[in-house]
């Protein structure tokens, strides 16, 4: 018995065009690292100096109306940046 080979079947290795395109914009980059600098602003507004004796408690500069009002006030006003960011459409160049 003769046993005929088949010709292997021919692979074609196509290369197809992977495009490298960002899911956000580069405005959208921006808004992100402002949002985040603005966050951090918010939390150095919202820590405190340190106490030169521990055994005295300073009322007055732990609830002062910058950290207890105007810092989470920052901070939150640095995640409505970042939501903002992320939903913001960017123009295409």
């Amino acid at each position: 018995m003769e046993v005929k080979k088949q010709p292997a079947a021919e692979t074609k290795t196509t290369t197809t065009a992977v495009s490298k395109k960002m899911v956000l914009g580069r405005e959208n980059y921006y808004l992100i690292l402002f949002g985040v600098v603005v966050i951090v602003i918010g939390f150095i507004l919202m820590s405190g100096g340190k106490y030169t004796d521990p055994a005295v408690f300073n009322a007055d500069e732990l609830y002062s109306t910058r950290r207890t009002v105007i810092a989470p006030i920052v901070v939150i006003l640095g995640f409505v940046i970042e939501i903002y960011a992320l939903f913001h459409k960017s123009k295409k160049a």
